[in-house]
């Protein structure tokens, strides 16, 4: 507690960092989920991925150079670009048959997964309050996409392979943060994605011209991406990771109220129940996980 109450202003810029990242991704989501109405998906994605690898070359690589593309682990890196690239497909393609709070929280089931992975991957002991908290996370994930929800089972699949894809990259995310530079992960994850949806263009091109209005929404797509990005890296390179893990689930009401704003969608009562019920497992995992974490350091 002394520590925190020491470090309360970098703390606070911190969980504000934070903030500011988790409304840019809503910002990304709801404004994918607007123009996939008109637009390919793939299209999306590839220039969510490109914007964002040009604003790290313009920004970034004049004072980083080789340093942005430094890894002792390249292999690894480009897994963990996959996944997320994974994600970011499976999301928008979600996005676009689905309201935008109810495939939030069925992505954001991806902490859930981590948990279930954690031990056959990581080698970290799970306890039971983390086991509880999992199988509530799924009860919460089956009230949405219950029968007579009205979501469409396309839209529900996609949106449990993008909490898939997201598990792994997490966990992935993980394993090179002890060794890694955060912004050469962030570089890499540009990189893959643009070079991967770069070689499907002639594939993946289609849909009308945009104008202007619209390509400017285009390219909001990487804006959104690249600085929700690196503003969590900023965030979580000042503050404990167990502190700010359980804010991350702000971004669940966010979700809801831009979805509410934006395209009049308020999820019904039992889709409600089943979000704030994943928000609160993800809460009590993030806060477990940080008792735990605490209990180890006491024993070394």
């Amino acid at each position: 507690m002394t520590n925190l109450i020491t470090h309360a202003p970098g703390l606070a810029r911190s969980i504000g960092l934070l903030l500011g990242a988790l409304f840019l991704f809503v910002l990304l989501d709801s404004t994918a989920k607007h123009l996939a109405q008109t637009y390919p998906v793939p299209m999306l994605v590839w220039a969510r991925y490109t914007v964002h690898f040009l604003l790290m070359v313009v920004f970034l690589a004049p004072s980083m150079r080789m340093r942005l593309i430094s890894t002792t682990r390249p292999a690894r890196q480009i897994i963990r670009a996959v996944c997320l690239l994974g994600t970011t497909c499976f999301g928008m393609a979600a996005l676009s048959r689905m309201p935008l709070a109810e495939t939030t929280a069925i992505v954001f089931a991806a902490p859930l997964i981590v948990t279930l992975l954690a031990r056959p991957l990581l080698g970290e002991h799970i306890g039971g309050m983390r086991w509880i908290a999992a199988l509530i996370g799924f009860v919460g994930v089956l009230l949405i996409a219950r029968p007579g929800s009205g979501l469409v089972p396309s839209g529900i699949a996609l949106a449990l392979g993008g909490a898939m894809s997201y598990a792994l990259y997490q966990i992935l995310t993980r394993q090179l943060s002890t060794t890694e530079n955060p912004v050469a992960m962030l570089f890499y994850t540009a990189l893959i994605g643009t070079l991967a949806m770069t070689l499907l263009l002639p594939w993946i091109w289609g849909g009308p011209m945009p104008g202007l209005r619209d390509a400017l929404l285009i390219a909001s797509l990487g804006i959104y991406g690249g600085t929700g990005h690196f503003l969590l890296i900023r965030a979580f390179a000042s503050a404990p990771a167990s502190v700010l893990s359980p804010i991350l689930y702000v971004q669940l009401i966010w979700a809801m109220l831009v979805g509410w704003a934006l395209f009049g969608h308020f999820p019904d009562e039992m889709a409600l129940i089943g979000i704030l019920t994943i928000g609160a497992a993800g809460v009590i995992i993030a806060i477990d996980s940080r008792r735990a974490g605490a209990s180890s350091r006491h024993k070394v």
